[in-house]
């Protein structure tokens, strides 16, 4: 049994106790969740990878069951229809199992169609959240509808995690880090980058259509790609280093991480990598309940700018090279973004759970998360050094090419680039870091 099956009726009277405040502030008197349909590539009777959606998946561990749908009515036991067709071309769903089942009145039907029996009679009533390709009933009467106030709402508290959310996480996690510890040794054995990803899928039990996304696998320069994900299959002479931004998944809850190795263990570059690190892991512990994450972003460019003046590659004190746009240059994403049953999680500038937007800092157009950190969140942290081209000459082109030793670079953009990136959990105390937790554990 998971893990997690202890912590399920926690976590989903904690659903419906939202879901209830949810359609009061809509006007609604039902929750309704399809799972979502199959997308057909155009001209071609080829589908995409089926993806779940995600308001479906917060409430139970399925991910591979289109045309379902649960109803959730405020009072009442929630409803799962349930789809296991009759088809022989295909795999059915088996039959419901599983600790999640008796929390649930479940009716199994046999066509996607069937479902509209038993959704609530009048779907002017309902709050349907989903795709409008999941629309049922004659001219496609009951339709995702998507109210913004129960929207604002239910994504503004999923960013507190729930007790059983944390363990899902956690499972999420050690299958991923099982799989970076297989992919270093395939990088370290000399495979190519196609090689090190099949390792990859190999250790984690999962293909690419199952992983949370796809693998950035980047050896040597193909690192300073921030999303790279070209998969030579043949490995570049000399191997210099690799970059592996990968995650893995359980029961619809993802783990991202990153890490950076040199091939010489020894080198400037190795040097580099383990300054990043220091500098990641003092991040991780300022995850903390009442930390402005803005902040958090910009403490990230000051210590990345002390690194680059420490190895010589910027000419100017730190604090000069954040406020004059240098640090971004080397590092221009965000330090990170909210995760859980996405890996980027919804409503990271929420001002409210009645809307809103918090801004981004100015000149800091990519980060993913403003809000003030509390108990429950779950948020990645991922500071980057990287040598790209096109940004160190939009440096040059601002006039800022005396603040770099292009020396430096020139040395090391053969290496592409450097990320470390942890999954944390801010808790009323020290921070919950999932990801050291289970390198840790072997």
């Amino acid at each position: 049994m998971s893990t997690a099956a202890p912590l399920y009726a926690d976590h989903l009277a904690t659903l419906q106790a939202r879901t209830a405040t949810a359609l009061e502030r809509g006007g609604f008197d039902h929750l309704v969740v399809p799972s979502g349909t199959a997308h057909y590539q155009v001209f071609d009777d080829r589908d995409y990878p089926y993806a779940v959606n995600p308001q479906f998946k917060h409430w139970l561990p399925l991910t591979r069951n289109p045309g379902s749908w649960i109803v959730a009515t405020p009072g009442q036991k929630p409803k799962l229809v349930y789809l296991q067709p009759r088809d022989y071309w295909h795999v059915v769903p088996q039959a419901p199992e599983g600790y999640w089942v008796e929390h649930f009145d479940v009716v199994v039907i046999r066509s996607a169609d069937d479902a509209l029996k038993h959704l609530p009679r009048n779907a002017q009533r309902c709050a349907v959240l989903g795709e409008t390709q999941s629309a049922l009933g004659k001219y496609g009467a009951f339709r995702p509808n998507n109210p913004q106030p129960v929207l604002d709402y239910l994504e503004y508290h999923r960013a507190f995690k729930t007790p059983y959310e944390i363990e899902m996480l956690r499972e999420a996690t050690r299958r991923g880090v099982r799989a970076h510890q297989a992919a270093e040794r395939a990088f370290r054995s000399g495979a190519s980058e196609f090689g090190i990803h099949l390792s990859y899928c190999q250790a984690a039990g999962q293909d690419a259509g199952e992983l949370p996304y796809s693998n950035i696998v980047a050896l040597n320069e193909h690192g300073a790609v921030l999303h790279y994900t070209e998969l030579d299959r043949v490995p570049p002479r000399p191997v210099r280093s690799f970059l592996l931004d990968a995650g893995a998944s359980h029961g619809g809850y993802a783990c991202d991480i990153t890490r950076t190795h040199a091939y010489d263990t020894g080198g400037d570059f190795q040097a580099l990598v383990r300054a990043v690190d220091q500098a990641e892991q003092a991040l991780c512990a300022q995850v903390r309940a009442g930390v402005d994450y803005r902040q958090l972003h910009l403490d990230a460019h000051l210590a990345l700018a002390g690194i680059l003046k420490d190895a010589g590659i910027i000419t100017v004190a730190a604090e000069e090279a954040v406020a004059t746009g240098v640090s971004s240059a080397f590092f221009p994403h965000g330090v990170g973004h909210g995760l859980g049953l996405q890996v980027h999680d919804v409503a990271g500038f929420a001002a409210s759970d009645r809307g809103g937007t918090i801004a981004k800092p100015d000149g800091h157009p990519y980060l993913r998360l403003t809000r003030t950190l509390e108990p429950g969140f779950v948020v990645t942290i991922e500071p980057g050094i990287y040598f790209i081209d096109m940004l160190l000459e939009d440096l040059k082109a601002a006039g800022r090419g005396a603040s770099v030793d292009w020396d430096r670079v020139e040395a090391f953009r053969p290496y592409g680039g450097i990320r470390i990136e942890d999954n944390v959990v801010c808790t009323d105390a020290d921070p919950l870091n999932l990801t050291r937790e289970a390198f840790a554990a072997g």
